[in-house]
């Protein structure tokens, strides 16, 4: 759709080992709109940040998207070159890490990463390339930016250098910005302010966020939809509030449990039994079948399709009505 920033279609990613093939995203599909915060939240290795570096085209050797497409802006670009994304990266797609000191020069003032970025980019000179940084540099919150310009990125704050690796991430106004678990090295304040922040550049860029993280705080306050990862899979994707009010998969449920309620004292913390497969043991039909205390027989068979429990959201679990006729031709 022409509104969509972002469109990934049946994404598969493999790694060969000598051992046999091991697919660390497999059929992956979902959309981002333009001036939309779209969350991917799991467990660690559910393959959340292997889906967003397949999309910034940061996969590390021997990982290589296997099938599917990756469209930014209306431009396929799974097919790429290293050479032609690298035109692609801070122009048309932005990242935001979780470490800013590694997306950061400390040999270099945060000016001149700011400017050699603008002006790798973008048609400016050095002087409107400055101005530019000056200007990001106030948006992103930085106090007294001109005098910020000319500091090293150890004379700023964990909080102040996540705001600059956002601006270096905006300078040259991408479509997309993959922001890989941004406030995880951050004290509980400044998170609220980086999340703040990511909410209210969106809105002004007009640029689609891929948010991801495991933290199902920050995607309560942040993204518009949320998309839950189990195993390299989508297993549930739709409207936040739907989602974490009212979730429909079995692992869902438990992610939403396992958070602690402050109303309530005393008692246990919810926990789901068991832990996610490694890649090279991921079970057939529903890779959470093993863990889930509402398995059928079915669900060890054959791997269950998304399906729509209402306009925008969608489940792909057997419990949920009209799945096993969906998921009849998928997978084993």
């Amino acid at each position: 759709m022409a509104d969509n920033v972002l469109e990934v279609k049946h994404l598969r990613v493999e790694f060969p080992t000598r051992k046999g093939v091991l697919v660390a995203v497999d059929d992956v599909s979902f959309s981002i709109a333009r001036g939309e915060i779209l969350g991917l939240v799991g467990e660690s290795g559910a393959g959340k940040s292997m889906t967003g570096a397949a999309v910034i085209g940061l996969l590390q050797s021997p990982g290589h998207v296997a099938a599917g497409e990756i469209i930014v802006d209306g431009q396929r670009i799974d097919g790429l070159t290293d050479a032609q994304m690298v035109d692609i990266r801070g122009k048309v797609i932005g990242a935001i890490f979780q470490d800013p000191l590694t997306s950061l020069d400390p040999l270099m003032s945060i000016g001149d990463q700011l400017v050699e970025t603008i002006m790798r980019h973008l048609p400016l000179d050095n002087q409107s390339a400055k101005a530019r940084a000056i200007e990001l540099l106030e948006k992103t919150g930085i106090p007294a930016p001109l005098k910020r310009f000319s500091q090293f990125p150890h004379e700023f704050s964990g909080g102040m250098r996540q705001r600059v690796v956002i601006a270096l991430a905006l300078a040259a106004n991408p479509k997309l910005i993959i922001a890989d678990e941004p406030t995880t090295a951050l004290d509980v304040s400044v998170q609220a302010q980086i999340i703040d922040l990511l909410k209210q550049l969106a809105k002004e860029f007009h640029s689609g966020v891929m948010l991801i993280t495991h933290d199902m705080g920050v995607i309560a306050e942040t993204a518009d939809r949320v998309a839950v990862m189990y195993s390299g899979r989508i297993v549930e994707i739709g409207p936040v509030a739907e989602v974490l009010h009212d979730p429909k998969h079995p692992y869902t449920k438990g992610l939403m449990a396992a958070i602690p309620n402050m109303k309530e004292a005393g008692g246990y913390l919810h926990q789901i039994e068991g832990s996610m497969p490694g890649l090279a043991n991921i079970p057939a039909g529903c890779a959470f079948h093993d863990r889930c205390q509402f398995k059928t027989p079915q669900c060890s068979k054959r791997r269950p399709c998304l399906v729509s429990t209402t306009a925008n959201h969608q489940v792909a679990c057997y419990l949920i009505e009209g799945c096993q006729e969906q998921s009849a031709g998928g997978k084993e």
